[in-house]
């Protein structure tokens, strides 16, 4: 582990100097007093790298959420809230790596922005799988709770819902230039609420139920 942070560092500390990846493997290990082989033990790519950091924000983020204690007395709602609010402050400590690894996806897309390109971005692949994880765990207690209404066809879309207000939120976020990065909060608060006033029980829903009750009993 110690190593890998190490490797990390040195690669962020790189970027952030050269506005580019390192030219090679070969430059960038020796700088580090490691052959090219042990490199390679370790990651496949400076690509691999970058994917690690990008895990890294939101495994840590989901970390600190999970030993508080108020944490787990949250409705599922409030538990996405402090989730955002606690991933966007981890960010916020390495915002211009973050900024920079953005852009660089984001030209890579060819300006479609993150959400345009994020199926052909390897890079996020490993933080969306542990993200779909977590959603799904999220949405199986909401159902419990009566928070999140399951629909016939779209809810096993609610995920990459959850997905797309992520890089949503990244997105405005690395666009955010209000002081200390309060319209993001707000952008936040308003997406979270929006999405689970959508995804919850709605009159829509008893409408239906009616409708299927006078079918069933006609």
């Amino acid at each position: 582990m110690e190593m890998l942070e190490k490797i990390r560092k040195a690669y962020t500390e790189y970027v952030l100097e050269n506005g580019k990846q390192p030219t090679s493997v070969f430059q960038f290990a020796k700088k580090l007093k490691l052959t090219e082989a042990d490199f390679y033990t370790h990651y496949t790519s400076f690509d691999a790298i970058e994917a690690d950091v990008w895990l890294a924000f939101f495994t840590d983020a989901k970390a600190t959420v999970d030993v508080d204690e108020t944490y787990q007395s949250y409705s599922v709602r409030e538990k996405l809230l402090a989730f955002y609010y606690t991933w966007i402050e981890l960010l916020k400590a390495q915002r211009s790596f973050v900024v920079y690894s953005y852009g660089r996806l984001r030209a890579e897309s060819k300006g479609q922005g993150l959400r345009g390109m994020t199926p052909k971005a390897p890079v996020l692949n490993a933080f969306k799988d542990e993200f779909f994880d977590f959603a799904r765990d999220l949405l199986a207690e909401g159902r419990e709770s009566k928070e999140v209404e399951p629909r016939p066809f779209i809810t096993d879309r609610y995920p990459n819902a959850l997905w797309g207000q992520t890089l949503y939120l990244l997105d405005f976020w690395v666009r955010d230039v209000s002081k200390n990065f309060e319209k993001t909060d707000s952008a936040i608060e308003k997406s979270v609420n929006t999405t689970f006033d959508l995804i919850g029980r709605s009159p829509l829903d008893t409408l239906f139920d009616f409708a299927k009750f006078m079918y069933q009993n006609k």
